[in-house]
């Protein structure tokens, strides 16, 4: 007899930001709250609901908090995230592989194939949110023979190409740069170079993203 092909849930919730985590937190905590489809899920939702809204709190003041604000809020995020594995948990096996329930939890079925993604232009490979409001992760594509890479960004204005830049030198492609001071809601352009045998390639194609 064939065997259910569950569907799992997608639980990247330690690589994205401290605002994706609230937002897709309070997307699964409403959908859940009532639904007849998941009638005894493993974590109490209104208690759920309340550990979202202490670490919105908690983001807020640790933009501009001491040390002991942001290691408050980084427990609070580990807390938050724990519940949600345990949903997810509790979502894959109740929904027993219909699509049409798992949908009605809230959380994001996991893509069931692998697929390399393009990099965003020849010198950065790819840009997320940073873990607090007004960073920026930025991955640098590796150049051959490089020994370094440099990435300039600025905000966007009107679509202009910009006219002062801000410069960060990068010293490894392993581990994303991580681009701090930013205002969110703003866009910003970056762009990027590589040190090859002690002569910068031209800067690359620019690439805009909005901090948050």
């Amino acid at each position: 007899m064939p065997t259910t092909k569950l569907i799992k849930p997608l639980e990247n919730f330690s690589n994205i930001s401290d605002a994706d985590v609230v937002s897709r937190g309070t997307v699964v905590q409403t959908n859940m709250t009532g639904n007849a489809n998941f009638p005894n899920p493993p974590v109490d939702l209104a208690t759920l609901k309340t550990a979202i809204e202490i670490l919105s709190a908690l983001i807020a003041q640790a933009l501009e908090g001491t040390k002991k604000v942001i290691a408050q809020k980084n427990k609070q995020r580990e807390a938050v995230i724990k519940m949600l594995r345990l949903l997810a948990r509790y979502v894959e096996v109740t929904s027993n592989g219909d699509m049409a329930i798992f949908q009605t939890s809230g959380f994001q079925p996991a893509s069931t194939t692998r697929a390399t993604s393009k990099p965003l232009s020849e010198t950065i490979r790819k840009i997320a949110h940073g873990d607090n409001s007004g960073h920026v992760k930025l991955w640098v594509q590796a150049i051959r023979e490089a020994s370094s890479y440099e990435v300039r960004f600025a905000p966007s204005v009107n679509g202009a190409t910009p006219t002062a830049w801000t410069t960060l030198g990068v010293s490894t492609v392993k581990t994303p740069a991580i681009v701090t001071g930013l205002t969110p809601a703003t866009t910003y352009v970056f762009q990027a170079r590589a040190l090859v045998k002690n002569t910068f390639t031209d800067w690359s194609d620019s690439v805009t993203f909005i901090c948050i």
